[in-house]
């Protein structure tokens, strides 16, 4: 962690924490503030597909899991999840390259907010995703 955390911080961290999916496959928490956060993954040999690039599914992970702990960090309460989200692939990412997912929030309303997440390689733009969030009304099941 690179910034003070704060209890919005620190409810993200706890979410980040929890998620056994994002974990298995070495997804790492780099930073976090309101609003924002970065996530970090080196591609391993599970996670190529057949074609020897990395799976869309695992970056679609890697910018998701920054998505939902951008949305945890503006969430001082009831729980805040994905409407829907969608991905543009504008580059390969093979294995052993590291891949890190910054997100950031671009407006909220009322209980939806927009986020944008760019996943690089380095310098390199690997894939574009937008998240939309929904603050829930109760926890769910």
């Amino acid at each position: 962690m690179t910034r003070k955390e704060d209890g919005a911080s620190e409810a993200a961290r706890r979410m980040f924490d929890a998620d056994r999916a994002a974990r298995a496959l070495g997804v790492e928490l780099v930073d976090i503030a309101e609003g924002s956060a970065v996530v970090r993954m080196t591609v391993t040999a599970d996670m190529v597909n057949g074609h020897g690039i990395a799976h869309g599914g695992c970056v679609f992970l890697l910018a998701d899991t920054a998505f939902a702990c951008a949305c945890a960090c503006n969430s001082h309460g009831p729980v805040t999840v994905a409407a829907a989200a969608d991905i543009d692939f504008v580059a390969s990412a093979r294995e052993g390259d590291v891949l890190t997912a910054e997100a950031a929030e671009r407006v909220g309303f009322g209980r939806s907010g927009i986020y944008d997440v760019t996943v690089r390689r380095g310098d390199e733009v690997v894939a574009e995703f937008r998240g939309r969030s929904r603050t829930l009304r109760s926890a769910p099941d």
